[in-house]
């Protein structure tokens, strides 16, 4: 801003007209510079398609993310995510969206894959968080291979020579990576909190994650006829005996 007005003092003694033209010019800039710094936040994802914007079966609201393991600001939400899914037990159900510019969150990705084939999805999943964890302390591909080492030790698993000698986990990371693009995807992390049979939106994105707890109350709310009542069986008469012919 100082500089704007730098440049009034240095033009006050021109004559009338010309410094005239020159407030138009400030108050304008002035004005676009305050339109910049106060703008309303960018609006949510343009969903193109929605049909991946849904809980798991049987389940009534889930959070659904895509994520990218060497995103800075997906590490930021990750223990966020993590404990609303473990406070209001539901799914938490987490997608590939592995930037290009990233140089290891391609293979971090097919190495969470891995354990979650090999050692179950609890393991899967530790290995992701302990990634988000520890991200700023990994360095590049071989970086990522010696974190990959050492989790591997300290669980007592043995790698295989090569990870995905077959490539189908590489299959499955593009995949999550061409849904989210059918969805709309932009950046990560991309959330949203999901509903089956809501009188509410079925699907809300989550921009301002300071409202996620809100978010799930109203989502919850919205679902509650969706639970059906237990029913009340009727209770069972003991059959009348017949008095014995004489």
């Amino acid at each position: 801003m100082s500089r704007f007005f730098a440049l009034a003092r240095r033009f006050s003694a021109l004559s009338k007209p010309a410094s005239l033209l020159l407030s138009l010019a400030l108050a304008a800039l002035l004005g676009s510079a305050a339109h910049a710094q106060f703008a309303a936040p960018p609006a949510g994802t343009q969903v193109h398609d929605a049909s991946a914007l849904k809980p798991p079966a049987g389940a009534r609201v889930a959070i659904i993310e895509f994520e990218d393991m060497e995103c800075p600001d997906c590490a930021r939400a990750n223990p966020l995510l993590k404990q609303a899914a473990a406070n209001y037990k539901i799914p938490w159900v987490r997608h590939d969206f592995p930037l290009p510019m990233h140089a290891w969150s391609f293979n971090a990705a097919v190495n969470a894959r891995w354990f979650d084939a090999a050692k179950g999805k609890a393991v899967g999943d530790e290995y992701r968080d302990q990634v988000f964890a520890s991200q700023i302390s990994i360095v590049g591909v071989d970086g990522l291979r010696q974190f990959t080492e050492r989790f591997a030790q300290s669980h007592g698993i043995a790698l295989p020579f090569a990870m995905d000698p077959q490539g189908k986990l590489t299959a499955d990371v593009k995949a999550d990576y061409a849904l989210g693009q059918r969805v709309g995807i932009e950046h990560t992390p991309t959330i949203w909190v999901v509903t089956a049979n809501s009188k509410g939106a079925p699907f809300v994105e989550v921009v301002d994650r300071s409202k996620l707890y809100q978010m799930i109350d109203q989502a919850i709310a919205d679902t509650a006829s969706a639970v059906k009542p237990a029913t009340t069986k009727a209770p069972v008469k003991a059959p009348v005996k017949k008095p014995a012919a004489r």
